[in-house]
């Protein structure tokens, strides 16, 4: 069965509801940021490309097909790329930035998606991450963990209960607590290689 995140017209319309519901400066903010080479990792329907800043090479990445060419409606002049985030067709080092908007959550190994996102990272380049995650109370982390097949098999692929932070923690990454926020189980931050 596919899910709502390979139905693009369900997805667009999903989003634009959320981000006039307080999702759209989150977004904003996760674009804005990105500087040089951009690799715009789950591009989806391309809700990020139109808002990077002018001057980033944008790069959007996406398994599926009907929605890279939404986005490609989005974005005429974006280079967008069939692939999944666990195994990227880029070289070591090719990005200044990686964006990653509501991604982590629906990669099949997250672990395996937040390595690659190191590798293809430049020296001194950014990861910027707007994600949800597992909650840190226990009663609502229960309740994720309840739903979370159902949601999973709905939504074709997200799961609302990783602890996405600690999964890019450990593959290298540190989080600048300076552009550290949440909201919920909302959380956007700026990360970069661990010793840099």
């Amino acid at each position: 069965m596919r899910g709502a995140e390979q139905i693009p017209w369900l997805y667009d319309g999903a989003m634009a509801i959320l981000e006039r519901l307080g999702l759209g400066p989150w977004r904003r903010w996760l674009a804005d940021g990105a500087r040089g080479r951009t690799l715009d990792l789950g591009c989806g329907t391309g809700r990020n490309l139109p808002l990077l800043p002018p001057g980033t090479r944008a790069v959007g990445v996406d398994p599926c097909s009907q929605s890279l060419a939404r986005a490609r409606r989005r974005s005429p002049g974006a280079l967008l790329v069939r692939a999944r985030a666990e195994a990227l067709p880029f070289r070591d080092g090719a990005f200044d930035t990686v964006a990653s908007g509501l991604v982590l959550c629906s990669v099949t190994d997250p672990a395996a998606a937040a390595a690659e996102m190191l590798r293809v990272l430049a020296p001194g380049g950014t990861v910027r991450a707007l994600e949800h995650v597992r909650s840190p109370l226990p009663w609502k982390a229960r309740l994720q963990d309840w739903s979370q097949p159902a949601w999973t098999a709905l939504s074709g692929g997200c799961h609302p209960n990783r602890e996405t932070e600690r999964t890019l923690a450990e593959a290298g990454l540190v989080i600048d607590p300076a552009t550290r926020r949440e909201r919920d189980t909302m959380r956007r931050f700026e990360a970069r290689r661990r010793g840099r």
